[in-house]
């Protein structure tokens, strides 16, 4: 018997029920989609390779044909960046939700992607590592420093970590990094050359080394995403009745934490900080699973992969035979999408 889950809408009312056919539905519809944007990632480009080329290349490689070069050394590895660093910003966005119910939300409006950017920024021009193996940890060390800043600043004060409080803390400290940052490489323009696309937020000109680099801790944040969904489910009827049910708060905190720092410190160091997929996503599953985050989780794995392969896609034939960065068509998609969430009346939590 399928179980059923009753939502309300904005009004309070009862508005539709969701069975768990319907999410399985929405699970199986998301895994074709991964599979046809990323069959698209590897046809489309400013040369177009038919699909049994792009097979061949993968299964019957030729070093001498060209087109096989590209597929592998180029196309491969952007797409694998790009369904990594998908699922990466989107469960890190998810989980922030989540643990402050603050729909608001998401790595790249805390500053958390900031975060990690700014040290990585350090890690190059102030200790000269070019190699991802090396600003790693840097980016790490960003991102839960300024995880643990931002709910510092916006919970200091008399009303505590509003969704609103938290929000402008990341803004603000977000712009005061990114002004400092860009200070940094101004000063050192030709050793930041080959990041100047990684500093808006781009999956391509990546190979190999750094997808092998990033899978180990992606993979890992991801798992503890799953384990830290269930306790999560708890603490969003608040701490108290939480712990009346048996949730460890303190252990399903730092599981989300140390997820977080890992999702979205490896997701910057590999392909820059690239924002509003982690917003957009778990918003758009929740309408479709409810609250659930044993559901909400494994959705966004699969769709937040699906709307950066969609945007880097849309940015090769946007400035076709150029390219526009994937960060770009994220904003200017995700921008509209913060304003209309801020505007709604219930807004202020989840």
């Amino acid at each position: 018997m399928s179980v059923v889950l009753s939502l309300h809408d904005d009004n309070g009312g009862t508005g539709f029920s969701i069975s768990n056919t319907t999410r399985l539905t929405g699970l199986l519809l998301g895994l074709a989609l991964l599979v046809a944007v990323s069959l698209a990632s590897l046809l489309v480009g400013a040369r177009p390779i038919s699909a049994s080329t792009v097979l061949d290349a993968l299964f019957a490689y030729d070093a001498n044909s060209a087109e096989h070069i590209i597929v592998r050394d180029y196309r491969l590895p952007r797409t694998l960046l790009g369904l990594l660093c998908g699922a990466a910003f989107g469960v890190s966005g998810a989980l922030i939700q989540a643990a402050t119910r603050n729909p608001l939300a998401d790595s790249g409006i805390l500053g958390v992607n900031a975060g990690a950017a700014f040290f990585v920024t350090l890690a190059v021009g102030l200790f000269g590592f070019h190699s991802i193996d090396a600003y790693l940890w840097f980016a790490f060390l960003g991102a839960i420093l300024v995880t643990l800043a931002v709910y510092a600043l916006g919970a200091a004060g008399r009303d505590g970590a509003t969704p609103v409080r938290l929000v402008l803390a990341g803004v603000a400290l977000s712009a005061v990094l990114g002004g400092i940052g860009s200070a940094i490489t101004l000063l050192d323009p030709q050793a930041f050359d080959s990041m100047r696309f990684w500093s808006i937020g781009s999956v391509a000109g990546r190979n190999m080394e750094i997808v092998a680099a990033v899978v180990p801790f992606i993979g890992a944040g991801l798992v503890i995403a799953l384990v830290a969904s269930r306790p999560l489910n708890a603490m969003a009827l608040g701490d108290d009745l939480a712990r009346s049910l048996g949730a460890n708060i303190v252990r399903a905190r730092i599981l989300t934490l140390v997820a977080v720092t890992l999702l979205a410190g490896a997701g910057t160091a590999a392909a820059g900080p690239i924002g509003f997929v982690g917003l957009m996503v778990p918003h758009v599953m929740r309408w479709f699973t409810g609250p659930d985050q044993r559901w909400i989780m494994p959705m966004t794995m699969i769709y937040a992969p699906v709307l950066l392969l969609a945007a880097d896609i849309a940015g090769r034939l946007i400035l076709f035979p150029g390219e526009l960065e994937a960060g770009i068509v994220t904003a200017f998609i995700g921008a509209p999408v913060l304003i209309l969430l801020a505007r709604r009346k219930k807004a202020s939590g989840l």
